[in-house]
């Protein structure tokens, strides 16, 4: 189908100009089906076809038309904030001509912010969704389109699969007429999720890079059409497959389970490939780049820029958001020729390869030792393969030690099918959050409502409505016995404790912990006491212990009396003693990150990298956000002021005599100490300075001088 075509199903000739100018002429078949199907014709919709055949370009489309033909207002989905950044530049790029206002919103779960509602397209993750729901965000019922992610088979995901599911039929339910487009690659049981949303379902194989599947054994690659490929041997097998990409013009993803080997492997290449390099300038502006992503650069900065700088990279969550997408930039424009990654890259991050190389298919799962990844995961990773518009297929190859383990992998991937998809909705701690959501947001007011919303779910769909109604009794029972909700007259309302809690978008259990810790300050309390009592909630997943057993055992028995929470009994305890001192060791993390110590030594000391480190302290920033709202309620004041400052403290890594400088904009913790050790120590001394004396501090130029002389005395004239 051609896309000029498309304005014979209603589509504006002002979108079809600008889709053309963009390269799309022509549709792919799985697209063209849903159009003939109705999907601009308002029909819900779930499109389950392979990675790379245009499962956004579907959404797209709906949206255009809603937009630009009723003025409707559209919102986008996504898991991860990486893929909401990346669909927000692309549709800003892509549609600003047409006037098209896209927006994003990935985080501030305490507000409804009704600035929203004035974009045409909001892309905002899952939770940010979930949260604005429970917000009574009004725009919401006005919305007529609604794309629910790319990665639909997300549902089966512990932790992000009951909040999507949730969130669904809670779209559903304040907008009954929602036209709700569902996007997946190809999974088993497509048809009950299309289904369960009353949705057509498009279903397809095809892609526009063929893609072939296939196991290295002893110089050959034997595909899935029965096809064989002889490679030349330069080395261990590895080696041999990624040089003959390369020399052939391709790049390479390869797939491994740590980020360990990720970096290992990445740097081995580097050395072994000695690749010639035509973009030398243009690598070094990313390998500067990627170095000076943080204020301070790491063992792991330096050397993934040295990779870069030779042509390969390393990919994985440990590093700083702007690093991998440094990387995956770097990657799609053709510089880097080789990248190493752990399976979060296969999460649909658009990064097409010629040829995929899955080395590590096993993986370490508690309690059971080694075992082979799903079936569904080695499909995902292997829809990175085949470049459109520059290679003629794709390849995703196995690597076998022999040809009796050649065979057990084309049996146990190549040949099986994706297992099928469950809710993982049926647990207290997933559901808890969205009961008390549902009743302290007025959606449900009884027993039967909430039980006749929860039927709506996918775990409803697929187990049947009579798991739901004991899981429920016991959830409203823990939060009426909590002072979270109240039943009266056969009604359900929560108690301003319970609407607080819904609203800071944290787990019921959490906020008990924290309401029962902070009940137990006397007098002014520790730092070490604090960070401890946010890292004792569920929300907070601790660091591994290792083999730090008797150093934080000795901490814990040096501040035992610090402690907000019960010390647990090694002897009659062990299982809790131990989890408690996984979270004095991440608590000891943060209190190193606020006491100034480098980022190198503690992702050194504690296993983990930049990524990581940001992820504690967005967490505990908004633990101690929310334990500062809930010792408010419960006028705990001796713990205001401290978790003010704390809070604080934790955003910026800084001691507390940085504060006053860290407020300023473009000065960092490393530019904060370096003021303050210059005699800089308050906002009135900068506004007093000089530019030159300014200048004199390293890291600050002369634009960022004049800023911060600027901004302080903004802040002096507003204090006037």
């Amino acid at each position: 189908m051609k896309v000029e075509q498309l304005t014979e199903f209603g589509l504006p000739q002002e979108a079809i100009r600008v889709l053309e100018r963009h390269g799309i002429r022509e549709l792919y078949p799985p697209q063209a089906e849903c159009v003939r199907r109705g999907l601009l014709d308002g029909k819900s919709m779930v499109v389950s076809i392979p990675t790379a055949a245009g499962k956004t370009l579907v959404a797209e489309l709906c949206m255009l038309k809603s937009i630009l033909t009723r003025g409707g207002k559209c919102l986008y989905v996504v898991p991860l904030r990486a893929l909401a950044n990346e669909k927000y530049e692309e549709f800003q790029e892509k549609y600003r001509d047409l006037g098209i206002k896209v927006g994003i919103s990935t985080g501030d779960y305490d507000s409804a912010d009704p600035r929203l509602a004035r974009y045409d397209i909001l892309i905002a993750t899952s939770e940010r969704v979930d949260s604005l729901l429970r917000h009574r965000a009004k725009w919401l019922a006005d919305l007529t389109t609604v794309a629910v992610l790319d990665e639909v088979h997300l549902l089966d995901d512990p932790e992000r699969g009951p909040t999507l599911e949730v969130l669904t039929a809670r779209l559903r339910q304040v907008n009954p007429s929602l036209q709700l487009i569902a996007l997946s690659a190809t999974i088993r049981n497509s048809e009950e999720i299309a289904d369960w949303l009353g949705a057509e379902l498009v279903q397809s194989d095809w892609r526009p890079v063929p893609l072939k599947k296939g196991v290295y054994c002893e110089g050959k690659i034997r595909f899935d059409d029965e096809t064989v490929r002889n490679v030349p041997a330069k080395g261990e097998p590895l080696l041999s497959l990624v040089l003959e990409t390369i020399e052939e013009g391709g790049q390479v993803l390869v797939f491994v389970n740590t980020r360990r080997s990720a970096q290992s492997l990445a740097s081995v290449l580097a050395e072994r490939l000695s690749l010639v390099v035509p973009r030398r300038k243009e690598l070094e502006e990313v390998a500067s780049r990627v170095e000076s992503a943080l204020d301070e650069p790491t063992s792991t900065c330096r050397l993934l820029a040295s990779c870069i700088r030779r042509g390969t990279a390393f990919h994985h969550a440990g590093l700083h958001a702007a690093q991998r997408r440094e990387v995956e930039r770097a990657f799609r424009q053709g510089l880097i020729y080789v990248v190493c990654a752990t399976p979060t890259l296969a999460m649909g991050v658009n990064m097409p390869s010629r040829r995929v190389i899955i080395r590590d298919y096993r993986r370490y799962v508690v309690p059971y030792g080694m075992e082979y990844i799903p079936v569904l995961e080695f499909h995902q990773l292997c829809g990175r393969a085949g470049r459109p518009k520059y290679d003629e297929y794709g390849e995703a190859v196995l690597i076998a030690r022999n040809e009796e383990e050649a065979e057990v992998l084309f049996e146990e991937f190549i040949r099986a099918p994706p297992e099928r998809i469950f809710s993982k909705l049926g647990t207290e701690p997933a559901l808890r959050s969205h009961v008390l959501a549902g009743i302290a947001s007025g959606y449900s007011t009884s027993f039967e409502e909430l039980l006749e919303f929860f039927s709506k779910t996918f775990f409803a769909y697929q187990r049947g409505h009579a798991e739901i109604s004991p899981l429920l009794e016991r959830i409203i029972d823990f939060l009426e016995r909590e002072k979270m909700v109240q039943r009266l007259d056969g009604r359900l309302k929560a108690t301003v404790f319970g609407e607080k809690v819904s609203a800071l978008y944290i787990d019921p259990l959490s906020a008990v912990i924290l309401r029962d810790g902070l009940r137990n300050i006397t007098s002014t309390p520790s730092t070490l006491g604090l960070l401890h009592l946010v890292c004792h909630t569920p929300d907070m997943p601790p660091l591994n212990l290792g083999r730090d057993v008797d150093e934080y055992e000795n901490t814990a028995h040096i501040h035992a009396e610090d402690f907000l929470i019960p010390f647990p009994d090694p002897y009659d305890e062990p299982e809790k003693y131990e989890y408690f001192l996984r979270e004095v060791k991440t608590a000891s993390m943060l209190l190193d990150w606020i006491e100034e110590r480098g980022e190198e030594e503690i992702h050194q000391k504690y296993g983990i990298g930049a990524g990581d480190l940001r992820r504690f302290i967005e967490t505990a920033e908004w633990l101690l956000y929310s334990a500062h709202e809930i010792a408010r309620l419960f006028r705990v004041r001796k713990a205001l002021t401290p978790l003010r400052e704390l809070q604080t403290r934790v955003r910026y890594g800084v001691k507390g005599e940085l504060l006053e400088l860290v407020s300023l904009s473009g000065v960092g913790r490393v530019r904060a100490r370096q003021l303050y050790n210059a005699g800089f120590r308050r906002l009135s001394d900068i506004r007093k300075a000089t530019e030159a004396q300014l200048l004199s501090i390293p890291g600050i130029g002369a634009k960022l001088a004049r800023e911060i002389k600027h901004q302080a005395e903004l802040q002096f004239q507003k204090v006037r």
